[in-house]
């Protein structure tokens, strides 16, 4: 369980001051975020919880969430962000979590685009991001946006058939790892690098970030699936974020800039 005392007292001075909302057992809390967000809660009211009964990732897939053995959290945002720079929430989420879990773990995250939180090539996280954009004079915003993290860290066994082999914190680091001190470490993360998406020059050098904590966005052979299906190497990312792959057709292959959507390792 949650020291909930604790957790307002280490975010005292944060964004997140007096806008923790626990529930020991939930359907979702991206669920819960929105649903929060509709009827105006503030900028950095967090939503989380011991235990989902219908965690969402992406794609609407399901995402497991044992009773107290992972993080389970969202996150509201009311940031004046330009929508072109929506695609890099996710990924600034992405180093967030990988600051957070090296911080706390010691361990090394490896980010596979868009959303996944990967160790030694088996999934540990993932990031589910939804967003609410507004028309305002000469431009579109963002109204507001929900991030969710999901991490695997006292998890010990796994469903079979996953598309990725899972794993946790706890397995990989051989140690017990602290749901509290993580989810601290997480939420003062998420915080700046939420400010850093304001800052044009902060913005612009997330891409670059990325590509340094990832092994899957150069030089990995991929199926992207859906509307720009295709068989090809990664090879980096734009500056929108979107993910850069040289579609097999000999050395003079199409460029195609992964969007959204399904890909797996071929």
């Amino acid at each position: 369980m949650y020291d909930l005392a604790a957790l307002e007292a280490s975010l005292a001075t944060s964004i997140y001051a007096g806008k923790l909302h626990y529930a020991p057992i939930t359907g979702s809390t991206n669920t819960d975020a929105l649903t929060a967000a509709r009827s105006g809660a503030p900028h950095g009211s967090v939503y989380f919880a011991d235990e989902q009964t219908a965690g969402r990732g992406r794609g609407d897939h399901a995402w497991l969430s044992v009773a107290a053995q992972g993080i389970y959290v969202s996150v509201l945002f009311r940031l004046a962000l330009p929508v072109e720079r929506l695609p890099l929430l996710p990924l600034a989420a992405g180093l967030a979590a990988a600051q957070s879990i090296r911080a706390v773990s010691g361990l090394a995250v490896d980010l596979r685009w868009p959303n996944d939180l990967l160790l030694d090539e088996r999934k540990t996280g993932g990031i589910l991001a939804e967003a609410q954009t507004e028309n305002t004079p000469g431009a579109a915003i963002l109204s507001y946006a929900v991030i969710g993290i999901g991490i695997n860290v006292h998890q010990s066994r796994f469903q079979s058939g996953l598309a990725t082999p899972a794993t946790s914190l706890d397995l990989e680091s051989g140690r017990y790892i602290s749901r509290q001190e993580l989810l601290v470490a997480l939420l003062e993360s998420l915080e700046r690098e939420a400010l850093a998406l304001l800052d044009s020059a902060a913005a612009a050098a997330i891409p670059s970030r990325v590509e340094q904590a990832s092994t899957w966005v150069r030089g990995r052979r991929v199926e992207v699936h859906g509307p720009q299906a295709c068989v090809g190497m990664t090879e980096g990312l734009d500056e929108h974020g979107f993910l850069l792959v040289r579609a097999a057709n000999g050395t003079t292959g199409s460029l195609v800039h992964v969007q959204t959507g399904g890909i797996r390792s071929a």
